[in-house]
């Protein structure tokens, strides 16, 4: 058994996370956290999220000390990227492997931070060493051997694992940018009360357009530019998108399925779909489903995934398995 403990738990992916890892065979949940100024702190994890009830008693505790950590095998950070870019290299000092949930290290560019993220970088050495966990495409014994795990976003997620296939098979026209649009649910914008993410505000409405974070993070890991629409939606839960790319010229639809195939055959969470991709079917699992479709000219990718699962707490349960050699599939189906 590995012991392991969650920093930011009282909020919607940490609260999700900790269910997850009360249920995984390999796995004890020590301890709880949450920042010092947090009002959720000394109440238990059941008390605010229903969900756990019965699961557990742990109860939320100040942000940790580091010198009564030891004994922690992995530690995950639900947490905000400065918050986690601060605490990381402590806990990996310690010992502790990191799994780290913010944007705080997923790109390995100090200037990257300042740009999008509003702080300076102080940590070249840790954005070197951080392996960024797409899970279905990262290295598997770089993901052993490294002591910090940067989980990608939730929007970088949904759309890589769609383009990647047919971007490695030069498929695609890179002349033209691939257009990502994708709506994602409230959960999205996290538990803090926010004017902007209110259900009484909310309509299906664009934001961010050419100037969201997760642009450069795409685009970045892709290798491609890419023109990046998000959404708002009023529902909780769940990520669609929609993404238009410029084919090269007498590509097939049975070429652009082979691309398909091949990346994700034996990859048990993506699911290759035969309409398209619907929220109602991956919501609360750990799944991407990928619908395709393409006329002489263009290709569309109908992609799902649960922003709060695959898009966040069981991708870092699927990295934490594969990082610690457990089958990936342990405690999520």
């Amino acid at each position: 058994m590995l012991n392991v403990a969650i920093v930011g738990a009282s909020g919607y992916t940490g609260a999700v996370l900790c269910d997850l890892l009360l249920k995984h065979p390999k796995v004890c949940l020590k301890r709880l956290f949450v920042s010092q100024g947090s009002k959720d702190q000394g109440k238990s994890i059941a008390s605010l999220h229903g969900f756990l009830q019965n699961k557990t008693e742990l109860v939320l505790e100040p942000l940790p000390v580091l010198n009564g950590m030891h004994g922690l095998d992995a530690i995950f950070l639900c947490t905000d990227h400065k918050v986690s870019h601060d605490l990381a290299l402590g806990f990996i000092k310690n010992g502790i492997k990191v799994f780290d949930l913010s944007g705080a290290f997923r790109v390995n560019d100090q200037g990257f931070y300042e740009k999008y993220y509003g702080f300076t970088h102080e940590y070249p050495e840790l954005l070197k060493e951080a392996v960024y966990a797409l899970c279905e495409w990262c290295d598997l014994k770089a993901l052993q051997n490294t002591s910090l795990v940067s989980l990608p976003g939730c929007y970088p997620t949904v759309s890589q694992l769609s383009l990647l296939p047919l971007l490695q098979h030069d498929l695609i026209d890179r002349a033209f940018c691939p257009v990502i649009n994708a709506v994602s649910g409230v959960t999205g914008a996290g538990r803090s009360l926010k004017l902007s993410s209110h259900f009484c505000e909310v309509s299906l409405n664009a934001y961010g357009l050419f100037t969201h974070r997760h642009q450069p993070e795409i685009s970045r890991h892709l290798g491609t530019e890419v023109i990046f629409n998000p959404h708002l939606g009023n529902f909780k839960r769940g990520i669609l998108a929609t993404i238009t790319a410029k084919l090269k010229d007498n590509v097939s639809i049975y070429q652009i399925h082979e691309s398909l195939v091949e990346a994700y055959q034996n990859k048990p969470f993506v699911r290759l779909k035969k309409d398209p991709s619907k929220i109602m079917d991956v919501e609360k699992s750990p799944y991407c489903d990928i619908f395709a479709n393409c006329n002489e000219h263009y290709v569309v990718l109908s992609s799902a995934i649960d922003n709060l699962m695959k898009g966040a707490s069981s991708q870092a349960v699927q990295a934490f398995n594969l990082a610690f050699n457990f089958d990936e599939t342990t405690g999520l189906i």
